[in-house]
Parts: structure tokens; C-alpha cells; sequence
């Protein structure tokens, strides 16, 4: 089976889900240009998320995806919640910040057996994880509607975990990625590769279809993938100059300036490596740092200080997540945009 019949669509291309920088409408403009639109739930509260379903199904009857984390909610640590705001002071006091205030706990919740009940009252036709995959009873509960269910992979082994339990499709993604590596059986980042090197190497190790994933911008680099064994394509950082995105004028600044080039994994910004544009908290405290809190602790004490910066039009202390390859960011329509993508499978 094709992956544009297994996931219902016209087009082997998803949309990838971006939280934070996005809502229905991008979803909603791209599943209307044939292709899978996605929805990033983690971030967005039961009665957020409740509506943005519910928009979805009013605007339109094509299939579209819904993406979560499957990470493991760490207990915050006095100690560690701490030492991370030590680490923060100087720039707590260099935009008047008073940390007692700041309150401390998660900024991303993993999916749980409450997202469950929600959806199966909207029944989407993917369900989407990140950080591996939640217990096999809510995936049993996903498929009693027949649900298709995808995971993303960052090295053969995980490809191959995916598999063995019961995923119709491995996303692997590459280090080029933009956002929060997938990687959940190793946190050592040294493993992770490239797209076109952990593309085919995953498509020889498993039977499912599986879908390439990082450095994809424009129709070229579909047709690439296509060659390598794709079964189909997830592109993220070139919709995000899209006007149904939601990127902030910050994000969006830097999207379009040189700065776009220089990207890096940061942990600094929720606790765990995702790759976004370099900004000054990371070159000052470094990309990596082990002081911050575990994943998504490190998210509420930098908080304020990305208010106040925004607030001035800087984005020295905001999570710009893009992938490396940014030269596919135009402010074009999402529909537009699906179709220059698509042009891609014509050239494999």
C-alpha cells in the first residue's frame, strides 16, 4: 500500500507539526492542498486543543494528523530549578526580572489516556508521537477507530523498536531537522545522523513505509528523498514564513535574516536538544548546558525573559526552531506552498 492510501490523502507529503509556531489553519490550508496537515497538541491546554479540533472538522472532511510527546514528566527538583535560575540571574537583572515570581513546572504534557478520550470524540485519521510511543493499552485505544499511527526515529534502532511495536510508518528524522530530536532509546547525540544517510539505512531495516524527515525545503530536495527510499516526506521550516503559521514577528525576522544560516541543538530552552537559530542565550551559556533542568522543566524560568525581550523586538532569549535548511521559508500561501513541494514526486 502507497503511503497517500494508507494515510488517505492525495499527496506522500505531511506537513510537520510545529507547536508553538502554529495552529488549525496551517493544518487546515494543507490538507486542503492534498497533503497530511498536522496538529502539535503538546503544548496546548484539553479545551485549546477541544477547539482547534473542532475547527478542523468544521473546515473540512480530509484526513489530517494529530502529534504528541511520549515523554516521561520528570518531578521538578528544588536543587536543580535552582541552580538553572542562578545560572539566569544576570539576565533576570538586566530586564528587572524578580525570579521569586517566576513558577516553576512543565511546559509540555505527554500524552495520556485524557488526550485519548478527547480525540476519540473527533477521530483523526493519524495520531503522531514524538520521544517514542505511549503504553500499548491508549494505542489500542487509538486503533479502535482506526486510527494510522506514526512515530519518529533518529537511528536504525529505533526504526526498527518502532516497528516491532506495531506502527504503520516510521518518520526518520535526520539531524537536520528543525525543533526537538526525536531520539528516545539514546540521549547521546553523537548516533544521530544526517537525513540522507539515516534515510536508507532505515528503509533497508524495516518493512514499513517510512517517511524522510530534516533538510527538506522545496521540490528538489523531495525528489532526493523519493530516490533514497522514501516512502513519502514531513517538511516543517518552510511553512513557517507561511501566513497561516503563527511565528512570531521575532521568529519570522530571523527566519528571513542572515542569522538563519547559523543553527545548533540547544537544550536551553525546555531541558531537551532541539535545533534552532543561534541566539544570544545560547552563545553566551553555551547550545548545551547541563544546568538546565530535564525536559520540559528549563521552559518556565526563561519564560519571562523571552516576554520582556520580545517586548523589545529582540529574540535573544526565544526557542527560534528551524531546521538547516531554510531556503524553502517564503511568505507564500501553505496551499501554494504544498503544491511547489509536490512537484518533487513528479521528478524521483
Amino acid at each position: 500500500m502507497s503511503l497517500s492510501s494508507l494515510l488517505g490523502t492525495d499527496l506522500p507529503l505531511i506537513q510537520a507539526p510545529m507547536a508553538g509556531v502554529q495552529d488549525s489553519a496551517l493544518a487546515i490550508a494543507v490538507s486542503r492542498a492534498g497533503a497530511l496537515g498536522s496538529l502539535p497538541a503538546a503544548m496546548l491546554t484539553p479545551q485549546v486543543l477541544a477547539k482547534e479540533l473542532a475547527a478542523i472538522a468544521a473546515a473540512s472532511e480530509r484526513p489530517y494528523n494529530v502529534n504528541f510527546f511520549c515523554h516521561t514528566a520528570p518531578q521538578a527538583g528544588d536543587s536543580a530549578e535552582a541552580a538553572w535560575r542562578e545560572a539566569l540571574a544576570p539576565y533576570y537583572r538586566e530586564f528587572d526580572i524578580d525570579p521569586a515570581g517566576i513558577a516553576a513546572g512543565p511546559g509540555r504534557r505527554p500524552f495520556d489516556a485524557d488526550a485519548v478520550q478527547l480525540l476519540e470524540r473527533f477521530r483523526p485519521r493519524v495520531v503522531s508521537f514524538h520521544f517514542g510511543l505511549p503504553e500499548p493499552a491508549l494505542m489500542q485505544r487509538l486503533r479502535s477507530w482506526g486510527a494510522i499511527l506514526l512515530s519518529s526515529a533518529t537511528t536504525v534502532a529505533e526504526a526498527r523498536w518502532l516497528q516491532a511495536q506495531g506502527v504503520d510508518a516510521v518518520i526518520a528524522q535526520g539531524l537536520e531537522a528543525g525543533g526537538h530530536r526525536g531520539h528516545f532509546l539514546d540521549q547521546d547525540l553523537s548516533l544521530q545522523m544526517g537525513t540522507y544517510a539515516l534515510l536508507p539505512q532505515i528503509a533497508r531495516a524495516v518493512r514499513v513505509p517510512v517517511i524522510a524527515a530534516g533538510g527538506i525545503a522545496d521540490a528538489a530536495g523531495v525528489a532526493a528523498a523519493m530516490r533514497l527510499g522514501a516512502a513519502g516526506v514531513q517538511v516543517g521550516t518552510a511553512y513557517l514564513l507561511c501566513p497561516e503559521s503563527r511565528t512570531s514577528a521575532v521568529h519570522r525576522a530571523a527566519l528571513a535574516s542572515e542569522a538563519a544560516a547559523h543553527t545548533a541543538l540547544t537544550n536551553l530552552y525546555t531541558g531537551r536538544p532541539a535545533r534552532g537559530i543561534v541566539t544570544r542565550l545560547m552563545r553566551e551559556l553555551g547550545p548545551i548546558n547541563t544546568v538546565a533542568p530535564p525536559f520540559p522543566l528549563a521552559t518556565s524560568a526563561v519564560a519571562p525573559l523571552r516576554a520582556a525581550a520580545e517586548a523589545q523586538g529582540l529574540g535573544d532569549f526565544s526557542p527560534l526552531w528551524a531546521g538547516q535548511n531554510v531556503s524553502g521559508c517564503r511568505e507564500v500561501g501553505a496551499e501554494a506552498l504544498t503544491r511547489e513541494l509536490a512537484l518533487g514526486f513528479s521528478r524521483e
